[in-house]
């Protein structure tokens, strides 16, 4: 027998059968979730390519012929009414409100976090206590406040209301955020002589760079969507793109092909900053998480 023995080599554990079986159904039930809820969407952009015969039989027709009518219509095509203006607006205060909102809540919740100010969970309880109120109650002190100071159908307003409205949202993302960047790395700056606009530029917004990306995008996304205060603070100047969707909607009924193609056309931006952002938004939103 030869000095040297050869030792079996370990035999490799397989993973039960019942850990894959629970981890291939735990896959189909995501897919499944995430298909419910892309239904409605996938639906609404196919039904913009119908014509209004095929989009108003019951049920749909799936395999009706598409047409681009229902966007032609949304364009002005026939009617001669541009989306352009109420596009622009909405981009204006959705992006003017965001950009003041980062200016807001980052010093914020710097000052709640990473410097924490006395009884700062009674300052966290109060921004997160004005989203208690709901928006239409304090629809009609708006509107008077608005009507006095004449800033009625004006888009200045719209932008100062979108930032009060996400700033309690951004400083409550933001703390979180700024929560999980090291102390030491701050101690360290400090004693080296930088201070606190370098610390700001150099430090803290690189390495919250995915919190910023997150709170921005969602910050864009509640500002592009809102219509309850622009359908009744505007008219014809800073009227939004979700108040120009209302004009689709007559008296003569519902058209729902031209409805959903102007849908569709005005959700690519927000698709659009999504997509874009989506790496950034998914790191954003899981810093704190346990990894």
């Amino acid at each position: 027998m030869s000095a040297t023995m050869t030792r079996p080599r370990p035999l490799r554990r397989r993973e039960p059968l019942v850990r894959n079986h629970s981890k291939t159904l735990v896959g189909l039930a995501a897919w499944t979730v995430g298909l419910f809820f892309f239904a409605p969407f996938a639906w609404m952009v196919l039904t913009s390519f119908h014509s209004e015969t095929d989009a108003a039989t019951n049920p749909p027709s799936i395999a009706a012929q598409l047409t681009l009518d229902g966007y032609r219509e949304f364009f002005g095509a026939s009617t001669g009414a541009s989306p352009w203006p109420a596009l622009i607006n909405s981009a204006t205060a959705s992006v003017l409100s965001t950009l003041l909102v980062l200016a807001l809540s980052i010093p914020a919740a710097y000052a709640l976090s990473i410097r924490p100010v006395r009884k700062w969970s009674d300052v966290m309880f109060f921004f997160l206590s004005t989203k208690m109120l709901p928006v239409v109650a304090g629809l009609l002190p708006v509107y008077l406040a608005a009507q006095n100071l004449g800033m009625l159908d004006n888009i200045w307003l719209l932008v100062l209301l979108y930032t009060t409205m996400n700033l309690p949202i951004a400083v409550w993302m933001m703390r979180s955020f700024l929560a999980e960047i090291p102390v030491a790395i701050l101690e360290a700056a400090a004693i080296d002589g930088a201070g606190l606009p370098t610390v700001f530029r150099r430090i803290i917004i690189p390495m919250a760079a995915p919190g910023i990306a997150a709170t921005s995008l969602i910050c864009f996304i509640f500002s592009w969507n809102e219509m309850l205060f622009a359908q009744v603070l505007t008219g014809v100047q800073a009227s939004t793109g979700p108040v120009f969707l209302t004009s689709f909607v007559t008296s003569q009924g519902l058209f729902l092909a031209k409805v959903c193609a102007a849908a569709v056309a005005v959700s690519i931006p927000v698709l659009i900053a999504g997509f874009a952002a989506q790496d950034r938004l998914v790191q954003g939103l899981t810093m704190g998480a346990v990894k």
